[in-house]
């Protein structure tokens, strides 16, 4: 699978897919748009074992809804992530069955050294 979800809105995702230069191929979906399904954040969770990672706690709704002061479960987070599209840290890209997540710039390299491998 070669695909992408991003923010179109977001700076830093146009810079970052920029940067990645694509090969062709690749399947991008605005999230803000296109919502994320059931299936897709539980194909992201099987590459991560985790969907706390690919919770935004950066999110301005994370603050706004007092969740920083909760204790939140592997089930909260996905329910948060279906459930807006701020929640979900971006950029995700799937490439070869590998998960990169959020736009650090050792998660950039990485997932650019992959794709142009």
């Amino acid at each position: 699978m070669k695909k992408i979800y991003y923010l179109s809105t977001c700076d830093t995702c146009k810079r970052i897919i920029n940067e990645w230069n694509l090969p062709s191929g690749f399947s991008l979906q605005d999230i803000k748009t296109d919502s994320i399904t059931v299936k897709q954040i539980e194909e992201m969770h099987s590459l991560t074992q985790s969907y706390e990672v690919l919770f935004s706690k950066r999110a301005r709704l994370y603050k706004e809804l007092g969740l920083k002061e909760k204790t939140l479960s592997e089930e909260d987070y996905k329910n948060y992530i279906l459930k807006h599209y701020t929640f979900l840290k971006r950029p995700v890209l799937i490439y070869n069955n590998q998960i990169f997540i959020g736009n650090s710039k050792k998660v950039v390299e990485a997932a650019k050294t992959a794709i142009h491998e």
